[in-house]
């Protein structure tokens, strides 16, 4: 690899070598990202308006390092071979993010995917062209793997009750820090506490562990210096235990398959080397699982822990782990290089041993699962071990995503329902009553977001550095293939695991895949495109001019984005302390003048609005009003909470039909919904009712039959989820409610269908004949009954001697005709 001069000024290295300024910049810039980034639990994918900020300081950030970046590689946009032209493929993601706008499902999700995807090709491109410094490689490197083990630090601090120290020394530049403890970052849940450090979401931190931990793996084998050695070796016992405090059965089921893999691309005596660090890293951390487990848990239950005495245990075997691994290199490792140099000749010789390690492995599984061997573990991991299978409800319920993903896809093919369309959208497809906000697959998410078009280009993106950086790696020698190695085993890992998860939708994982990328790109077999080669100054001109466009746009319209956030929360906080309607509604018309699109905007103004117009019965707050939420609803046609508003809004006017319509007309977005259905089914009855007071016998039919059709979902609904695997939760309560029971019945009643009236009644009856609900069901229930000419005698007599006064009520229900 060559070390290329990049500018004229430049500083003096400490080895001699001279770095232009400009990389310095970038250098350090990328290495501030990288510790304030994982840190910002709001560097999530956008979903919750309270998540914004980070994402959009986050934006100008990386608009802001790529304008430095233009400045120093100017002269290197040449496209004048494949590496350069992967830094314009790079652009066709966020594209397609951009045209999946047409048909987006949620315009303000939607806009974040596209900023956010701005952000993942910015860092690609600087980490293309920043990373073929060898001196600049080295020091990202080492700071992403440092960035890695203060993560690692971070989580256990927490977990050993130490939260309130860890919080302390991030606290000043996260908002994540709520009390002064990190929110989540030990999660309690039917399991019982999880380790999830900064992610909040223990299967992403398993997915991030794992990467690391063969990243030190590697870094053992790598250095040169002992003290190298060591430090790297000292990282492995905390994160295998961190690994298993996450409880992930994920993380426990991708690793030994990226192990296996990343064995191929090692020499016989690395892959000896690494199972061996393995084993160790193994066995140490079970030494001590048990009792730092029960500590952790002792902690986040309420109980008085003993900090001191779980570090005593990590720090003693991970001192013990790094002693033998700096024994291991200095006297295994040379002898293991000299008698396996012939093996290392022989054709397929970096085979066998991943070959043996797939038996081994299935024989460690087949032992933790069938035997008594899991009892070495903590009783909660190894109760989660042992629950491991394809009928288990978190492998039904992805696989219940997936299927409901593919039904978005038919409906959104080409270019897709738009960034975060998943979070909008899901309740219109979903088999049964679960929720979830992510599809827990990051490939399926992807597909889902921007159709087929956008997943093929992502997709051939992805597979084209994978080739590219494969054939560079066999061919090139062992050093220059250390030097990115890094890289390849950050973004396979977390690759690998996202086919099951959404740890792509933590911004922060993204940037790392992403720099990642850019590395490998660094790195890989690269060839001239000659056909396609332009003249260099137009190409110069041309392609930073594009990229400094962007970089500004997205850097005023981030700033926007934030003052919009702002003037919303300077709004709500004014609702609590003001009575001024003026100046509450000043900063929150400056947040919709910002972003128009911007949901908790809408909602608080809605609210202000409602406020006015109920006070004063002025009917300017209602038009106002009801255009602010319909043309809301034009870009966000999927908000529940819009919808639920202008429906409370038509009630307060006295619009029950305007209200009927909006539940109508949405019911199928929200088919599990069961208080949506419970709504529509009582208005119903009630316009049906007015109508037949009315003597519109057209209406009254039109409205009950309505009623009838959202009954009839119900039940249906209630029958499907009974056909649900044994091991999988339906999610949400969905079944007939009194109210439903009650209106359906009544409404059979008036269309003079007795006998279906009584049938559908008497299974909302209850055994407590003294609530209102259900005496007036049995009135119901009794009168249907008399229609039919039988009767319900025992039923009868019990109600009538609780309520004497009911058997007229009764006898005139029976007598009415409708």
């Amino acid at each position: 690899m060559s070390n290329p001069v990049y500018g004229k000024k430049a500083i003096a290295s400490r080895n001699g070598q001279k770095l232009p300024i400009a990389l310095w910049l970038l250098i350090i810039g990328l290495i501030i990202f990288m510790v304030w980034a994982p840190f910002q639990a709001g560097l999530f994918n956008g979903l919750v308006s309270t998540f914004e900020k980070p994402i959009y300081w986050a934006v100008i950030l990386g608009s802001l390092l790529l304008l430095v970046g233009i400045f120093a590689f100017f002269n290197k946009f040449k496209l004048e071979d494949q590496r350069d032209w992967t830094a314009i493929a790079v652009l066709l993601l966020p594209i397609t993010y951009v045209l999946a706008l047409i048909t987006a499902a949620s315009h303000f999700y939607a806009t974040n995917a596209v900023l956010i995807q701005c952000l993942y090709a910015f860092i690609f491109i600087i980490g293309l062209y920043l990373l073929q410094n060898k001196q600049a490689n080295s020091i990202i490197e080492t700071s992403m793997i440092t960035v890695g083990y203060l993560t690692i630090l971070f989580g256990l601090l927490n977990w050993l009750g130490q939260g309130r120290l860890a919080s302390s020394i991030v606290g000043w530049f996260t908002p994540t820090v709520i009390n002064g403890q990190y929110n989540q970052a030990v999660w309690i849940d039917s399991n019982g506490p999880r380790l999830a450090s900064v992610f909040q979401y223990p299967n992403t931190y398993a997915a991030f562990l794992m990467a690391f931990f063969f990243v030190a793996i590697f870094a053992i084998t790598r250095s040169k210096k002992w003290y190298g050695q060591a430090i790297h070796a000292f990282a492995l016992v905390p994160i295998v235990l961190s690994i298993l405090l996450t409880l992930s059965r994920g993380g426990l089921m991708f690793l030994p398959v990226v192990f296996i893999v990343l064995l191929l691309f090692l020499k016989p005596a690395k892959q000896v080397l690494w199972i061996l660090y393995c084993l160790i890293a193994g066995v140490g951390t079970l030494l001590i699982a048990k009792p730092v487990t029960e500590l952790g848990q002792q902690f986040h239950l309420g109980q008085i822990g003993d900090p001191a005495k779980g570090w005593f245990y990590v720090l003693g075997a991970s001192l013990i782990t790094a002693v033998l691994a700096c024994l291991i290199q200095r006297y295994v490792a040379p002898r293991l290089e000299s008698s396996m140099s012939k093996l290392t000749e022989k054709k397929f010789s970096n085979l066998w041993l991943p070959i043996g390690s797939v038996v081994a492995v299935g024989l460690l599984i087949a032992l933790f699962l069938g035997t008594n061997l899991k009892h070495i573990l903590p009783g909660n991991i190894g109760e989660r071990l042992e629950n491991i299978n394809l009928q288990q409800h978190s492998v039904l319920e992805r696989l219940t995503f997936y299927k409901d993903a593919a039904k978005v896809v038919k409906d959104y093919p080409i270019i897709g329902a738009g960034g975060g369309a998943w979070a909008s959208i899901y309740e219109k497809y979903q088999n049964n009553p679960y929720t979830s906000r992510q599809a827990h697959s990051f490939f399926m998410q992807y597909l889902v977001e921007v159709g087929l078009l956008g997943f093929i280009i992502f997709m051939a993106f992805i597979l084209f550095i994978f080739y590219k950086y494969i054939r560079g790696y066999m061919r090139s020698e062992e050093h220059e293939r250390d030097s990115y190695f890094v890289y390849f085993i950050v973004v396979f890992s977390i690759l690998i695991h996202s086919m099951m998860d959404f740890n792509m939708s933590y911004v922060f994982i993204g940037i790392l895949v992403f720099l990642g990328l850019g590395g490998m790109v660094a790195a890989m077999d690269n060839q001239p495109v000659k056909r396609f080669a332009l003249k260099p100054g137009n190409v110069r001109v041309i392609y930073s001019g594009v990229l400094v466009v962007t970089s500004v746009v997205l850097i005023f319209t981030s700033i926007r984005y934030i003052q919009a956030n702002d003037a919303v929360i300077k709004g709500r906080e004014l609702m609590t302390t003001s009575n001024d309607f003026n100046e509450i509604k000043a900063p929150l018309d400056q947040a919709l003048d910002k972003r128009s699109d911007l949901p908790d905007a809408v909602l608080n103004m809605n609210a202000l609005l409602q406020a006015g117009y109920e006070q004063t019965q002025d009917e300017s707050f209602f038009t106002v009003d009801y255009d602010l939420l319909i043309s809301a609803l034009k870009k966000e046609p999927y908000d529940k909470n819009l919808y639920n508003q202008l429906i409370i809004l038509h009630q307060k006017k006295g619009s029950n039909n305007q209200a009927y319509e909006v539940l109508k007309d949405n019911a199928d977005r929200y088919a599990w919904d069961m208080g949506w259905y419970e709504k529509l089914i009582a208005q119903s009855f009630e316009l049906g009712y007015q109508s037949l007071g009315e003597q519109d016998a057209e209406k009254k039919v039109y409205y009950f039959k309505s009623g009838m059709d959202a009954y009839q979902h119900v039940v249906d609904g209630v029958e499907h989820l009974k056909t649900l695997p044994a091991g999988q939760f339906q999610g949400n309560p969905f079944y007939i409610t009194t109210s439903m029971t009650l209106n359906a019945g009544k409404i059979q009643f008036m269309l003079n269908n007795p006998a279906e009236a009584a049938e559908i009644l008497k299974q909302g009856i209850t055994e407590d004949l003294s609530e209102a609900t259900n005496q007036e069901i049995i009135r119901w229930y009794l009168a249907a009954l008399q229609k039919t000419g039988t009767n319900d005698q025992p039923l009868y007599d019990q109600y009538i001697q609780i309520d004497p006064t009911a058997k007229d009520a009764i006898d005139q229900l029976a007598q009415m005709t409708f």
